[in-house]
């Protein structure tokens, strides 16, 4: 195991109603965090009480955005164990996502061997209701504290805990969503494929748009010729057409998604033929009229699957 410092909180937090957590609204008793400068690298990796970050109201991220993050989560295993979903999956993306905006790379061994000791110290937090779990938030910044455009030479690792239930307040209900065919997520050479803040501020304004019209999610298309799938705002998507699991190809406008490629897999492994291509919303619509479009559905590590009620 990685030699990582611990420092114990004083008094620890009251645990909350598993019956009202809602999603990402409640934080655990402590964090991992571990700090990089330009020629010591990464060092001083530690497990601390869970409080607010000090930073300069010039620091580079909050002008700039360099900043990446990830997403899995811990379930309650036969009583008091904790697992967590393809946790080694989720750090080496991370460190795709750093290579893409020119981020340090990360020890993965470390920082597993991190997240593992901050799970077993904080696995009474693990709700065990139906479709709850531990969400895991790890991210990156910049903290340089200068104006100006460039890549920075310090940085700031660190990783919350969230117990949390459904991600969308209606529960596993089927979901509806709006094409969107104005604005765009990310075009081909962008920061697409990397999970990093700027991809998600750029579906704000369609994903309220997409709410005042009654729908839970925006689906993206690509940004040149807009009439090609790409993913929904907070999820992977994919469809059973003609008894085949097709979804968008990893083109580098979207995620590479840790439970697409789970679904991906059992798919296979359950017997159906699974492509990964371009899918046009013309083709769809014809599948839809000849009765081949069987199902819709997402798949997402806050989303987990989602099936997909309408498509407007």
């Amino acid at each position: 195991m990685a030699d990582v410092r611990f420092v114990k909180a004083d008094t620890l937090k009251a645990k909350p109603d598993v019956t009202k957590i809602g999603f990402g609204t409640h934080f655990t008793d402590y964090m991992f965090v571990m700090d990089y400068e330009e020629g010591k690298g990464w060092y001083d990796p530690r497990i601390v009480p869970y409080e607010d970050i000090k930073v300069s109201p010039a620091n580079t991220t909050l002008h700039y955005g360099q900043a990446i993050f990830e997403g899995c989560k811990a379930y309650r295993y036969k009583g008091n164990k904790a697992v967590v979903f393809r946790a080694k999956d989720h750090i080496a993306r991370l460190n795709k996502s750093a290579k893409i905006l020119d981020i340090p790379q990360v020890d993965e061994k470390l920082v597993y061997d991190a997240l593992m000791q901050l799970i077993d110290i904080e696995k009474e937090w693990i709700p065990d209701g139906p479709g709850q779990s531990l969400y895991i938030r790890p991210f990156i910044f910049a903290n340089d504290p200068y104006l100006g455009v460039s890549v920075s030479k310090c940085y700031k690792l660190m990783i919350i805990l969230s117990p949390v239930a459904a991600y969308y307040a209606h529960g596993f209900a089927p979901v509806k969503i709006m094409v969107e065919d104005t604005y765009v997520r990310a075009v081909r050479g962008g920061l697409g494929a990397a999970k990093t803040p700027a991809n998600y501020a750029a579906s704000l304004h369609a994903g309220l748009v997409a709410h005042e019209k009654g729908y839970d999610q925006t689906l993206w298309l690509d940004g040149v010729e807009r009439k090609y799938i790409g993913e929904v705002g907070s999820m992977n998507i994919l469809f059973k057409i003609d008894n085949k699991i097709v979804t968008p190809e990893l083109d580098g406008t979207i995620l590479d998604g840790i439970t697409r490629r789970t679904v991906l897999q059992v798919a296979k492994s359950w017997g159906y033929e699974v492509e990964e291509r371009r899918i046009s919303t013309d083709e769809l619509l014809e599948a839809y009229k000849n009765g081949k479009l069987e199902e819709v559905f997402g798949s997402g590590t806050a989303a987990v699957i989602s099936p997909v009620g309408e498509l407007g």
